[in-house]
């Protein structure tokens, strides 16, 4: 029989936690803020779903701020102390990315948070995908020995990088995992098995509480949830 294919899936709270891996899910991404690309979840947030599911299926993604991937060494070491955090909690594993101000990788903070991780998993997000030469940056990443990547080959949606995704897979020849994520929707996630990675990564979002109070001060209407029936749907396809 088989094994399974990874379908990895974005969440923001204990219920989308605890539902997505009930619907069928492999593993899970645990950021807040999914609107502005994720950031770091609170501390609290962090305890409650790795209280809801098995923690070892969480990866955390430890982003400080948004607006690119180009760090302060203050930032570096904030984000080391997060993922030192995480893993003392029992995470599985952490999702992390720098670029340098030429938009090659950050080697030093990806050692540093190496470092902090331990042996828990080292993800490298998609800030891979706004390098000028994503190539260079994975094949830096291989020489780091990164665990696993997220990306999109490169392009606004997994599916239009499969060329580039198939490309990866062939460089990394099994030394890190390669995970395509970005604009991910079931009805891709054949393709993008076909092309070679190892697992694909969506956040499966829905909108809820448009009725609730907002307006100035209060952000956009509604918030994420997580949507089940995509999650459903997600699972199907990668079993084929």
């Amino acid at each position: 029989m088989l094994e399974p294919r990874t379908v990895e899936i974005a969440v923001q709270d204990p219920t989308g936690a605890r539902g997505a891996i009930a619907a069928g899910a492999s593993r899970l991404e645990l950021c807040q803020a999914l609107d502005v690309g994720g950031l770091t979840p609170s501390l609290a947030l962090l305890e409650a779903v790795l209280d809801a599911v098995d923690p070892r299926l969480v990866n955390v993604l430890v982003r400080p701020r948004g607006g690119g991937f180009v760090y302060s060494a203050e930032e570096v070491e904030l984000v080391a102390a997060d993922i030192r955090a995480c893993v003392a909690r029992g995470a599985g594993g952490v999702v992390v990315g720098a670029l340098d101000p030429a938009g090659g990788l950050d080697v030093q903070a990806v050692r540093r948070w190496q470092d902090a991780a331990g042996t828990a998993t080292l993800v490298f997000h998609r800030a891979i995908d706004a390098a000028p030469d994503p190539v260079a940056v994975f094949d830096a990443l291989l020489a780091e020995k990164v665990d696993r990547v997220l990306t999109s080959g490169g392009a606004s949606r997994s599916i239009d990088g499969t060329l580039r995704l198939a490309e990866l897979v062939g460089r990394g020849a099994g030394e890190m995992e390669i995970m395509a994520g970005g604009g991910v929707r079931p009805a891709d996630i054949p393709a993008l098995f076909a092309a070679g990675v190892d697992a694909v990564h969506l956040s499966a979002r829905g909108r809820a509480g448009h009725d609730a109070p907002s307006g100035p001060g209060g952000g956009s209407e509604g918030h994420d949830v997580t949507d089940l029936d995509v999650v459903v749907e997600a699972v199907a396809a990668a079993a084929g």
